[in-house]
């Protein structure tokens, strides 16, 4: 059976679940992370933890995808209160772009201000190597051009505006934080910066897919991210989204390679350690702004 698919979400609908969470926890979270394939040991790390899994959530879609847990983690990261997504939902999965979004409109209803995504995804970019960690700095939304955006549909303005800009999507001040942050633990040789493409999966692209997206300006290519991106700004929340690039695009005709989902999982268990360090570090800086949109 696919998830249902045709649903959206009224503010309501979303109040009712943010009020349901915020009764079962005394954490008000500022910072929502969520935790792409293989990078769910973000969560482990918040202290004084209180869990709730997704199917035990009100309105809340279900993980239905190995190396995702399927948990909603509240806690402290540093002293700092946040909430953290082990697992993540996708267009694949047969869910709508409203359904899969749902969490943002919940962190911002729960008093989220930041929202840090992680992933896993596909190097296009020939400098790229795997297990190099790439910083947002933009992105190509292709099931968008299709009609795929999470904000299609009535608009509420509870929310945001109908016309939201996106050319300021990926935070500049958390870009240049996330760089400072490498340098000082060292690890600005696999650091990088680009741009992400999402497609709709679940099948990896082909290799002229690859050449194609590579052309259009894409340095990594993945199934999940900017959707969430779209409605966490949307809500007027500030987003810094980073790759973690598990295998590089196969470009060419002659190479024996395959893209397969253990070698995503293997490379997030070799870099998961340093990643944690680097977002706990970013997550001690943060500084808040409610006034920010």
């Amino acid at each position: 059976m696919f998830p249902e698919t045709n649903k959206g979400y009224s503010y309501d609908d979303c109040k009712g679940t943010a009020d349901w969470l915020l009764a079962q926890t005394d954490v008000r979270p500022t910072i929502g992370i969520v935790c792409g394939s293989g990078l769910g040991g973000l969560a482990d790390m918040l202290k004084d933890q209180v869990a709730f899994n997704y199917k035990d959530i009100p309105n809340f879609p279900q993980s239905t995808v190995h190396g995702h847990a399927g948990r909603l983690v509240f806690g402290t990261l540093k002293g700092r209160p946040c909430v953290c997504m082990q697992g993540r939902f996708h267009l694949y999965e047969g869910y709508s772009a409203q359904k899969i979004t749902l969490p943002m409109r919940i962190f911002k209803l729960l008093g989220v201000e930041t929202v840090i995504l992680t992933n896993a995804a596909g190097g296009l970019n020939e400098d790229f190597k795997v297990g190099d960690v790439m910083i947002i700095k933009d992105h190509i939304n292709i099931p968008g051009f299709t009609g795929l955006n999470p904000l299609v549909g009535p608009n509420d303005d509870k929310f945001g505006v109908r016309f939201p800009c996106m050319s300021d999507a990926y935070d500049r001040e958390l870009r240049q934080l996330a760089m400072d942050v490498a340098q000082e633990l060292g690890y600005e040789d696999f650091m990088k910066e680009g741009v992400y493409c999402i497609l709709g999966g679940p099948s990896f692209e082909t290799i002229a897919e690859c050449r194609m997206l590579y052309r259009l300006g894409a340095d990594a290519v993945g199934m999940s991210t900017a959707p969430e991106v779209i409605v966490a700004r949307h809500c007027g929340m500030r987003v810094f989204a980073l790759s973690l690039i598990t295998n590089q695009a196969v470009m060419d005709y002659d190479s024996e390679e395959k893209a397969n989902h253990e070698e995503v999982l293997q490379t997030g268990k070799h870099r998961a350690e340093q990643l944690e360090r680097l977002v706990s570090t970013m997550v001690t800086r943060i500084e808040h702004n409610n006034n920010y949109a």
